[in-house]
């Protein structure tokens, strides 16, 4: 856990260099760390993920985050893929490497302010992210198509903090299908690398129980 601790002090660390050198205007913030570092995801996170609101140059941001970042870190990639913008920097102050992925195209989706925080810095950071409304739409998507496990942990954060569900009936089902397909060694191993020893234990006897009910009861699967 000591890694993962120093991790998110980095996540912290850049997200504040960043929004010093005002580089994050046209993005907003997503993805398991915004949830953590930002509403108390109570699991481990360790990319940082962008997404585009507005539409830019993506050849212009690129080489400003690449000249932004060299001037602090390392980095050990650049690349212009065909959806996304992809750093990976490293810090001598830090055992890992961390990435850093932007969505290239403009999405229209609700966001609004929130702080940046670890109770392992001192450091807050003041930036857009993307509405938990819509990172509960974001982690269905996802869940189907990587099926790993951090996605399903999220989508039960979020329906316990009263995101809803939003999804058709049959999505819904195929959701529960997946989980229900999951390992004993994702949870014990995938998940459990990311929680606490309790939050291990907890997850390894009862397996998303809230999540599945109600998938169960908006999927029309009821008893």
């Amino acid at each position: 856990m000591q890694d993962l601790i120093q991790q998110e002090r980095f996540e912290i660390e850049v997200l504040d260099r960043l929004n010093t050198g005002r580089l994050l205007g046209n993005l907003v913030f997503g993805g398991g760390t915004m949830l953590r570092l930002c509403f108390g995801l109570n699991r481990f996170s360790v990319d940082l993920d962008f997404w585009t609101v507005k539409e830019i140059d993506p050849s212009t941001l690129f080489q400003k985050m690449q000249r932004s970042l060299s001037e602090f870190y390392a980095i050990k990639d650049a690349t212009v893929k065909f959806y996304t913008l992809l750093f990976e920097v490293k810090s001598k102050n830090y055992p890992r490497s961390l990435k850093i992925e932007i969505r290239k195209q403009a999405k229209k989706v609700a966001f609004e302010k929130a702080i940046a925080y670890s109770r392992y810095s001192t450091t807050q950071v003041l930036l857009h992210v993307v509405s938990l409304s819509e990172m509960m739409k974001a982690k269905i998507e996802a869940f189907l198509g990587r099926k790993e496990i951090r996605d399903v942990f999220d989508m039960e954060f979020l329906l316990k903090r009263g995101i809803p569900l939003d999804a058709p009936p049959e999505t819904l089902a195929r959701v529960l299908r997946e989980i229900d397909r999951l390992k004993k060694r994702d949870y014990s191993v995938k998940l459990g690398s990311l929680v606490d020893e309790d939050q291990r234990k907890y997850y390894v006897s009862e397996n998303f129980k809230l999540l599945k009910l109600a998938l169960r009861e908006k999927a029309g699967k009821v008893d």
